[in-house]
């Protein structure tokens, strides 16, 4: 788990990355907004949680809490020293998920972190919409229905388990012979590699823009097949 603080105090920083590193969180810090926004935009992915000073010597974590909850739903909580209801129902209208006051207790924003990350969890587990491609392609499990910009996409069973295999491992690369191991389990059919080839240009056809040069299932030359959030 990655957690993300942004805290111009660099005292109050280093204690946060000791007690979380102990915890056995990863973290990454900075101290104003841009190098945040520079970082967040470009590795949303890789962030669990984030830890947001309000006030900013560039700005405030307001700003960081909008960027990030407009590219991803992961829970953000705010670390302050104003403590009025103006603020914080500010704060929470943005999305933000908790809102603590220094000087606050070590265990107690643990507790908490804790607790948010549990119900994202939990969230995630229930949620049966995948977002692929920029949202521009949905995956509705619950349905087994798959939705280019809101349009409902017809595959066939092989395609679409093909297509959820690939998107429950989003960023990362598949091998063909992962997929065709994969593809048998779910399926108990025989798919051969030059049928696999056929199910990937399929799919292609039907979720690319220009299926000649994909961008929702890129091939990664000799190592195998990778599809982005």
């Amino acid at each position: 788990m990655k957690i993300l603080i942004v805290e111009d105090d660099h005292t109050i920083a280093l204690g946060l990355e000791y007690s979380l590193q102990q915890e056995g969180y990863s973290t990454i810090t900075f101290h104003n907004v841009q190098e945040s926004k520079q970082f967040i935009e470009a590795n949303i992915d890789e962030i669990d949680l984030c830890l947001f000073d309000l006030s900013l010597p560039d700005g405030s974590g307001y700003e960081l809490c909008k960027l990030v909850k407009s590219l991803r739903d992961i829970p953000v909580i705010f670390l302050t020293v104003i403590d009025d209801e103006v603020n914080v129902v500010m704060g929470l209208d943005m999305g933000a998920d908790d809102y603590i006051t220094k000087p606050f207790r070590i265990r107690e924003l643990i507790s908490r972190i804790k607790t948010i990350l549990r119900r994202y969890s939990k969230q995630s587990m229930n949620h049966s919409l995948k977002q692929i491609a920029g949202g521009n392609i949905q995956i509705s499990t619950l349905e087994g229905k798959v939705f280019k910009k809101s349009i409902e996409v017809p595959l066939t069973a092989m395609e679409y388990r093909l297509l959820l295999i690939l998107a429950n491992h989003l960023g990362q690369i598949l091998s063909r012979a992962q997929l065709l191991e994969q593809l048998w389990d779910v399926a108990g059919d025989f798919v051969n590699d030059n049928t696999l080839t056929v199910y990937i240009k399929r799919l292609r056809e039907k979720l690319e823009d220009d299926p000649q040069n994909p961008v929702v299932i890129k091939t990664i030359r000799g190592l195998g097949y990778k599809m982005e959030r």
